[in-house]
């Protein structure tokens, strides 16, 4: 996938120049699979559903959240924990102009203050596994708003009872290429207020255990 945009070639360039902590790939053929055209397989969804916010929940290197940004035009914040990431995205979208903000923070902390029911579309693409990232994203999106889950090909049933567990349901699986599903989550309900719980809880003591190797 080629896209006319030349700051998607140019956010490349920056990932194959930053630290190695920012991503493992150094090479932009790698990069440009990885990091752009695997972000952009969402267009569609994201385009159908138009939300006028977007946050990228643990955003690392700013994949997808940055390349969805600059191709879309919607605002988007990149919500990263650690700082030398949160110091490369503020680079990067200074550098590239796009229509990104970022927020250094733990995701849990984050929504339990000014993230809380405030995004009308949370993207996570390795956050965490899916059930994890369920109670990690919709505490932050509001009533009516969606998450967008990048996974493999998975048992969909442990992430359905997870989104209903934080105010959610499993809108729809969309099939994005080999082993490669976008899992919509809809915001239904509130979002119980013990969630999300206290960081790290999430991914020690997932809300719906998923048997190894499903």
């Amino acid at each position: 996938m080629k896209h006319p945009d030349p700051r998607l070639r140019a956010y490349c360039d920056l990932l194959v120049d930053a630290p190695v902590s920012v991503t493992s790939v150094r090479d932009h053929d790698g990069i440009w699979s990885v990091h752009i055209e695997d972000a952009l397989t969402a267009l569609p969804v994201v385009q159908r559903l138009a939300p006028a916010s977007v946050v990228d929940v643990g955003s690392g290197g700013g994949s997808p959240g940055l390349p969805l940004a600059l191709v879309t035009g919607i605002a988007t914040t990149l919500l990263e924990a650690t700082e030398s990431k949160c110091v490369f995205l503020r680079s990067a979208v200074s550098r590239l102009g796009a229509p990104c903000a970022v927020v250094c923070d733990r995701s849990e902390l984050y929504a339990r203050g000014d993230g809380r029911d405030a995004f009308d579309l949370a993207l996570a693409r390795a956050l965490a596994a899916p059930v994890v990232a369920a109670e990690l994203c919709l505490p932050l999106v509001r009533m009516g708003g969606h998450a967008l889950l990048w996974t493999a090909d998975i048992d969909l049933e442990p992430v359905s009872a997870a989104a209903a567990a934080v105010g959610g349901e499993l809108a729809e699986s969309v099939v994005a290429g080999p082993n490669r599903r976008l899992l919509v989550l809809a915001k239904t309900a509130p979002t119980p207020e013990r969630f999300p719980r206290r960081p790290g809880m999430a991914s020690k003591r997932p809300l719906i255990r998923v048997p190894s190797g499903a």
